[in-house]
């Protein structure tokens, strides 16, 4: 549903009109999409790779100018790269952990707990699943990492080794002299290599089988073949380079041509088209990497390992993250789902159009559609997937873990799925809310008076600070809730030792968002602040820190959505007195030449009335800026250098777009009170004042 035909259900509201348009129905900008935590998307452009390593559910890439660039799962930070991002040449990954080779031989591990940097000089490194290898310039091989009992007894004599491979829980390593050497568990014959033990010139070990590489171009797996990975298509001839998954195989063919073989559940053996020019491969748990000889990666199979590559990553205008998934909504009205695909989280419903906006939670997925409906894919646990009857009027849905709210254009709230929380009784009245937000365990609400209501959790968390008023939007965590007040400050409660230190200055807030034990606020500049729990990710936003639209947190992730085309101008407010910079204003973007798409922007303006917004959509633009008690004005035809500036006419204080006696009938109603809606000069009452306000403007219509 389009934000104006939502006002026009609100209107016998004004005050929920206002709310509306400052909160949850303003979160249509669009741009780019970032994310980091535990789902770290890939970079919008896969290009100037030298090759890549696919490790469990995570992908790592060498730059050719030696950095490194990591995305997928990230629960134990095996993407982030640390400092300095510099000087790499090459890089391995395991189970929740990655380790790098530097140019003077080092190597740096991060990621999972326990893998130290040994001191020694290295030419090659392996990962494992849970254990490191290196080749020294001695030609000896080090383990480290878990102490599987056998996986560090090198055999003797330890010397001669040109390379080395780790397997789940074994090593192979390939001699001087073209012979290879295996070690470590031996359960499914993995280190009995097969005669001749010869004319090797290259290897790869899988999860518990391995791979070598003849002189000939030919290619001899031993160990499992529980996934038919010991079956090498025919004609076994012409390789020149192998890489081993958990199940599977790739294999890199003169020609430039890549051929996959084995476990094949998530297509991770079905090559994309064309299927030619291939530099480099790579094999990881259920997905497989190649990078093509123009320095561009190319990933398949499980999208845990692809993990949310949105191409184009532009004009996206919301983005949702959960645990193991990301879902982002285009203008188009299409969504696109990446990571975890085990119970169909990512497979949107036909037709994939006409959606507004997109929640993601543990293993569903739950959308709204234009059409008020609510449409859930995913896991069918408790009861996630089925929406209360009657499924229609519905103008926002929000999804935490297997808990869903959505509220009805009539201000009533529905929560489904698991609602095992001590107290999960709907609010009563429930009536009069304007924006939800679903926690793991609790949801909150936010009331057309500014007020939040919580329910479920624990009564510490249904306990809403005093005073309970002047709220502007509401985010619901696992176990904290944040409140933004109008006047740009942060509330969270229950009071928390690490989420309650908000960072300062706490002023200048324009939106907010809670994950799991970590928080988010953007700054009416366009920066976001990010504060709690490291083990939600590193706490930085991604630089720049500059130009940010919205933000989202869920679980350990959080992204960003940054703006393509920047506007700014200057607004003023007639005859008001109060302060702008508390002032929230709102901004409708078309295309001059397509006004079927626009966009909904908040436009929270300086002091003096000076404003930026970002907007994906190319100029010329109509405008329209709005804001309670003043009529809309229009600006036409605009290209994106030209300064905006608007002049709002007050007086409309019923919000029907003009001034009139049905304005003088609303003073009345709300005489001696400090009704924002009907405080039309800003002096904090509803006075006479008010009134000469509108006789000014008596008879003036809005755009």
């Amino acid at each position: 549903m389009h934000l104006p035909q939502l006002l026009s259900l609100c209107r016998k509201s004004v005050t929920t009109v206002f709310l509306l348009m400052s909160t949850a129905a303003c979160f249509a900008q669009g741009g780019t999409v970032e994310t980091w935590g535990m789902r770290v998307l890939a970079p919008g452009q896969l290009t100037g790779f030298r090759s890549v390593t696919a490790g469990y559910m995570d992908t790592i890439g060498l730059k050719r100018d030696g950095s490194l660039v990591g995305w997928g799962y990230s629960g134990q930070e095996q993407c982030k790269i640390p400092l300095p991002n510099s000087g790499f040449t090459s890089v391995v990954s395991g189970f929740r952990f990655s380790a790098g080779l530097k140019t003077d031989g080092t190597v740096v591990c991060w990621g999972s707990f326990g893998y130290r940097n040994p001191d020694q000089k290295f030419t090659a490194i392996a990962a494992g699943f849970s254990h490191m290898a290196g080749l020294t310039v001695e030609g000896k091989i080090i383990c480290w990492g878990d102490s599987y009992p056998t996986n560090y007894i090198t055999p003797e004599p330890n010397e001669n080794f040109s390379a080395v491979s780790a397997g789940m829980t074994f090593n192979v390593g390939l001699k001087n002299d073209g012979s290879v050497v295996c070690w470590g568990d031996n359960s499914a014959g993995q280190c009995n290599v097969p005669q001749p033990n010869q004319d090797f010139v290259a290897i790869s070990a899988g999860a518990e089988f391995a791979v070598g590489l003849k002189r000939d171009g030919s290619v001899v797996i031993w160990g499992s073949d529980a996934c038919g990975q010991r079956d090498v298509p025919v004609p076994n001839a012409d390789f020149v380079s192998i890489s081993a998954g958990a199940g599977h195989i790739m294999g890199l063919k003169s020609d430039g041509s890549i051929v996959c073989w084995g476990y094949n559940t998530d297509k991770q053996c079905v090559v994309p088209e064309p299927n030619r020019d291939w530099a480099s491969i790579s094999a990881g748990y259920a997905h497989s990497c190649g990078v093509k000889r123009d320095g561009t990666v190319v990933s398949w199979g499980s999208q845990d390992g692809e993990c949310g590559l949105p191409v184009p990553n532009e004009e996206i205008i919301d983005v949702s993250v959960a645990a193991y998934n990301t879902a982002v909504l285009r203008k188009d009205g299409s969504i696109t789902c990446f990571g975890m695909n085990d119970v169909g989280q990512c497979n949107v419903p036909a037709p994939n159009n006409d959606f507004i906006s997109v929640s993601a939670g543990n293993g569903h997925m739950v959308a709204l559609r234009r059409n008020g409906m609510i449409v859930c894919w995913g896991s069918p646990n408790n009861n996630g997937l089925i929406v209360p009857a009657p499924n229609q009027d519905f103008v926002a849905v929000s999804t935490s873990g297997a808990h869903t709210v959505g509220l009805k254009s009539d201000g009533s709230v529905v929560d489904w799925g698991d609602t095992s929380s001590s107290d999960t009784s709907l609010p009563i009245p429930n009536q009069g809310f304007v924006a939800i937000s679903a926690g793991v365990n609790h949801a909150a609400g936010l009331k057309g008076d500014g007020s939040v209501v919580c329910w479920g959790g624990t009564s510490a968390i249904r306990t809403v600070p005093e005073p309970n008023s002047d709220f502007m939007a509401v985010s619901a965590g696992e176990r904290f809730t944040l409140g933004l007040k109008r006047d740009g400050s942060i509330v969270i409660w229950p009071n928390d030792t690490y989420l309650s230190r908000i960072p300062e200055p706490n002023q200048d807030f324009t939106a907010i968002a809670m994950g799991r034990g970590h928080a988010i606020g953007l700054k009416r500049d366009g920066t976001a602040v990010f504060w709690g729990s490291y083990d939600s990710g590193p706490s930085v936003i991604p630089n720049p820190n500059s130009g940010i639209l919205a933000i989202r947190a869920n679980g350990g992730s959080s992204a960003i959505i940054r703006g393509l085309k920047s506007l700014s101008g200057q607004v003023q407010l007639t005859d008001f007195a109060g302060s702008m910079a508390s002032r929230q204003l709102t901004a409708y973007v078309s295309n001059t030449s397509d006004p079927s798409v626009s966009q909904c922007l908040s436009l929270i303006p300086q002091p003096d009335g000076r404003f930026n917004l970002s907007s994906y959509l190319q100029p010329p633009y109509d405008i329209r800026i709005a804001s309670p008690h003043f009529l809309t004005a229009r600006l036409s035809n605009m290209a994106a250098e030209l300064s905006l500036n608007a002049a709002l006419v007050n007086g409309d204080a019923d919000g029907d777009g003009q001034v009139n006696l049905f304005d003088y009938v609303q003073l009345d109603s709300r005489f001696n009170s400090n009704d924002p809606m009907a405080d039309l000069d800003g002096d904090g009452q509803v006075n006479l004042f008010d009134y000469v306000v509108i006789d000014r403007h008596f008879g003036a219509i809005g755009d």
